[in-house]
C-alpha cells in the first residue's frame, strides 16, 4: 500500500499572463506513483485526484469541454460558481457533481475565502478539449498544443 499526506504535497500555482486565469494545486495521484504519460495502465493509473485551491475572485481554467474524460468534483470549503451548458450554478461545501464528455464546464470562486474542492478525473487515452469561448482545440498528444487551424499559446482569445 502506498500512502500520502496531502498536508505535506508541495503546491503547484499557476496564472495566466494577465492573471484572470489562476489556481493551486496539490497532484495526490502523482504523489502515490501515477506516471501520467505512461500508456502502461498500471502506471497510469485508471483516475486522477488533484486538491485544487481557488483564489477569492479568480477561475482556474477557461470554460472548456473534454472529448473523453470524466471530471467529478468534491467541494471542501469557500463557495463559488459552475458555469454549464444551462447557466451557472452556486456551489458551497458538500457539494458534489460531475461532468461527462462534451459538457463544458468552468469554476469561479466568487467568494471572499479560498474556494477548495477536490477533482477525480480519469484521463482517458487521446483525449482532447475544446474552448467554445474563444473556438480553439486542445490536442495533448503527443504533447499540450492548443490549436484553431494552427499552434496557438493556451490563453489565445481567453483574456
Amino acid at each position: 500500500m502506498r500512502k500520502v499526506n496531502t498536508a505535506k504535497i508541495v503546491e503547484f500555482t499557476w496564472s495566466s499572463p494577465k492573471g484572470k486565469f489562476a489556481g493551486a494545486g496539490k497532484e495526490i495521484s502523482e504523489e502515490l506513483g501515477r506516471k501520467p504519460q505512461s500508456s502502461d495502465l498500471n502506471e497510469r493509473h485508471p483516475f486522477d485526484v488533484e486538491l485544487c485551491r481557488i483564489p477569492p475572485g479568480k477561475t482556474p481554467y477557461p470554460y472548456h469541454s473534454h472529448s473523453a474524460q470524466w471530471e467529478f468534483y468534491h467541494v471542501i470549503s469557500g463557495s463559488g460558481l459552475v458555469r454549464h451548458k444551462d447557466g451557472t450554478t452556486p456551489i458551497e461545501p458538500g457539494d458534489a457533481f460531475i461532468f461527462k464528455p462534451g459538457e463544458p464546464h468552468q469554476i469561479t470562486n466568487n467568494g471572499t475565502a479560498d474556494l477548495v474542492l477536490y477533482v477525480v478525473a480519469d484521463n482517458p487515452m487521446g483525449e482532447s478539449f475544446y474552448y467554445p469561448d474563444s473556438n480553439k482545440w486542445g490536442v495533448p498528444i503527443p504533447e499540450r498544443k492548443i490549436i484553431r487551424s494552427g499552434a496557438l499559446d493556451y490563453y489565445d482569445g481567453e483574456e
